[in-house]
């Protein structure tokens, strides 16, 4: 998703510095724009680092550490439940020896059962961690929005890339067009 927005921003970026390069189709000079509208002005860019932002958000930190608690409780309960299914399959390869062929069959569908509830309870418990991340972290990543939002326009910029953002987008960066410092120091002043 983030690439995606990415891709989406550089596209627009690009697309305003194209429409106010010169053309060779309509001479030296020459804009693509049409009419005697002047350019439109260069794209102002300022880019953050949305983990330091968030790592220091007020609220980021009881956030975090309530759900690690909930993400160790959840992998517990699938430990326990993953246990339970191996001791049961060993006393089935113990048990299988004497048992006729239709207490192995029922068996073996017995222990097919559990582990469908098993990868069930543990489908249940991935999406309520989702669930959970989303009601966690939500509130403090739509504070940041606003607080980035806030200061785009602002200070008129076009574009706020985000250096942390996946997939090696950003080559290289002008440390001056660093906004990360001013978005933390607003957000601390909204607590």
């Amino acid at each position: 998703m983030q690439r995606l927005v990415l891709v989406s921003l550089a596209a627009v970026a690009a697309v305003t510095v194209l429409a106010t390069a010169p053309s060779p189709l309509l001479g030296q000079g020459a804009t693509s724009t049409a009419g005697s509208a002047p350019p439109p002005a260069a794209a102002k860019i300022a880019f953050i680092s949305s983990q330091e932002i968030l790592r220091n958000t007020p609220g980021y930190a009881v956030a975090e550490s309530t759900y690690r608690k909930e993400l160790q409780a959840s992998q517990t309960e699938v430990q326990k439940l993953q246990q339970q299914l191996d001791s049961a399959v060993q006393a089935f390869d113990q048990q299988s020896i004497a048992l006729s062929p239709a207490a192995r069959q029922t068996k073996q569908k017995d222990l097919q059962a559990m582990q469908q509830r098993i990868e069930q309870r543990g489908n249940e418990l991935q999406e309520r961690l989702q669930q959970r991340e989303q009601e966690l972290l939500g509130p403090l990543r739509a504070r940041i929005n606003s607080v980035l939002q806030g200061i785009r326009a602002e200070m008129n910029y076009s574009l706020i890339l985000d250096a942390d953002a996946g997939g090696g987008f950003i080559a290289a960066l002008d440390p001056a067009l660093n906004i990360t410092s001013r978005v933390l120091q607003r957000l601390s002043r909204a607590q």
